[in-house]
């Protein structure tokens, strides 16, 4: 069993940018706490619908749902606010969440354990989620463990059953009002292998329309019965999403370990919110960015992309880094394997994986800190906003009162989004905006730099220079 407990904190910047906002606006101040993205798909992106802004997912695998409540120690692993902030404070965006079937629909006596309940579970699973979409964060809902009725889900099938057409009718139907919540669908498609005979062909067109025969075994089951089941395609089950009322974006896996997109875009089901859900750790077949150029960089260029999984285990992390490098430059999204801390004792394997070494959530070498140092970079530039003056939040202001436009400061000139739009499109830091609807300042904090001006909603007045004097007059104040 993973532990989980308390996270770390962060510095607020609060107090600083309300007084700074009220002395150029004259008016209350309020603190805005900053909401989960809202994305939804454009084209061959994700956009956060409070901003405009693109949103790349970048985030963490968050398992235990898939197997404590069927092993009986819990409907999860422990999780708490302090460990949802402790995720965030990495710079992260969002949460893949692996489910399983029968916990969720308590079939096949899960969830196991006295007093535990369906009911239980979903309720379970609710409050983690309400607990991350508090902290900032996406979550994906993610169905990883899967099976036909009359076997127990304790792993995962080569497709989706007719079962799982009635847990996506419910999930989605659960969460239809919260758009900070995505799906996918299911969570690696694979043909089945007995040595080296392929005895079932997940084919393209059984991935999108069901009712090909599969075995009714798990991949950890190496004996096989014989014994079929027919499978649900990914037609049906965004059906089944769609059909809750549930507009929010879907995830699609593609075959072969969700590792192979060559057949994705010609399969896909008839729905303008899909993205690719696209698997990647050394030893599948499409493990090279030669191959990731041929394979996903096509896929990418018309949906957006999402790495649910990727990972490394032989104890390096050049994967990891080549891979990010990659990722970063073709707008693809990803989230490594996984968020737990496992003793070398229990599994070498699982422990590599591991990106926190306990449950102070430090980052773990080599995962943990690989990534949780490259998202620092993603952040490190402040990002364009209209009239803005942008300010390193660690530089020493001047003594002097009279400060001027000429100070180490830089101008932006890309387009904001309105004052109503708060809070704003950065991953970390309060939000401050005046009220009411007639502000003509807005003082925003992201990674270290401090952004503060008049939007182009307010008749795009380019900020004066008694406006960067007083913004430096008071975080000199501050300071002492």
């Amino acid at each position: 069993m993973v532990s989980r407990s308390v996270g770390r904190g962060g510095i607020a910047l609060g107090a600083v940018l309300a007084l700074a906002a009220s002395v150029f606006v004259g008016a209350p101040v309020q603190a805005v706490v900053q909401a989960a993205p809202t994305p939804v798909v454009q084209g061959n992106q994700l956009i956060d619908t409070r901003t405009n802004a693109v949103f790349t997912p970048h985030g963490v695998n968050w398992p235990s749902f898939e197997y404590a409540c069927w092993q009986g120690w819990g409907y999860s692993g422990d999780n708490s606010t302090a460990e949802a902030q402790a995720i965030a404070s990495w710079q992260a965006n969002t949460v893949r969440l692996p489910l399983n079937q029968d916990c969720w629909l308590g079939l096949q006596n899960s969830p196991a354990g006295s007093g535990r309940t369906a009911a239980g579970y979903q309720a379970a699973v609710r409050s983690w989620v309400d607990k991350l979409n508090a902290a900032g964060l996406v979550v994906i809902l993610d169905l990883h463990s899967s099976a036909p009725l009359g076997y127990p889900a304790h792993g995962q099938r080569a497709m989706a059953d007719a079962q799982s057409v009635t847990f996506w009718q419910q999930v989605s139907n659960a969460y239809k009002s919260v758009p900070s919540v995505m799906f996918d669908l299911f969570n690696e498609p694979y043909s089945r292998w007995d040595g080296n005979t392929k005895i079932f062909d997940l084919t393209w067109a059984c991935w999108k329309n069901g009712g090909c025969q599969a075995p009714v075994e798990d991949d950890y089951t190496s004996a096989l019965s014989g014994a079929k089941f027919a499978t649900a395609g990914m037609t049906q089950l965004v059906a089944a999403v769609r059909g809750s009322g549930a507009t929010q974006p879907i995830m699609l896996g593609g075959i072969d370990y969700s590792n192979d997109l060559r057949g994705w875009l010609a399969n896909r089901p008839a729905d303008t919110q899909l993205v690719a859900s696209w698997h990647n750790y050394p030893g599948q077949r499409c493990q090279t960015a030669t191959c990731w150029n041929a394979e996903v960089a096509p896929v990418a260029a018309v949906v957006p992309v999402v790495t649910g999984e990727f990972g490394q285990t032989d104890g390096g992390s050049s994967f990891l880094t080549t891979f990010m490098t990659w990722a970063d430059a073709h707008g693809v999204g990803y989230m490594p394997w996984a968020w737990w801390h496992v003793p070398v004792s229990e599994s070498l394997e699982n422990s590599r994986y591991a990106l926190i070494s306990d449950d102070g959530f430090e980052p773990k070498a080599p995962s943990g800190t690989v990534y949780h140092d490259h998202l620092a970079t993603l952040v490190t530039q402040p990002p364009a906003l209209p009239h803005f003056f942008t300010m390193p939040l660690a530089m020493t202001p001047p003594a002097s009162a009279a400060a001027s436009a000429s100070e180490p400061l830089a101008v932006s000139a890309a387009a904001a989004p309105p004052v109503a739009a708060s809070p704003a499109p950065f991953k970390s830091g309060p939000v401050t905006s005046a009220a009411p609807s007639t502000a003509v300042c807005r003082a925003v904090t992201s990674g270290n730099y401090l952004h503060l001006g008049t939007p182009a909603s307010a008749g795009g007045i380019e900020p004066a220079a008694s406006l960067v004097a007083a913004t430096l007059r008071i975080l000199a104040a501050a300071r002492r």
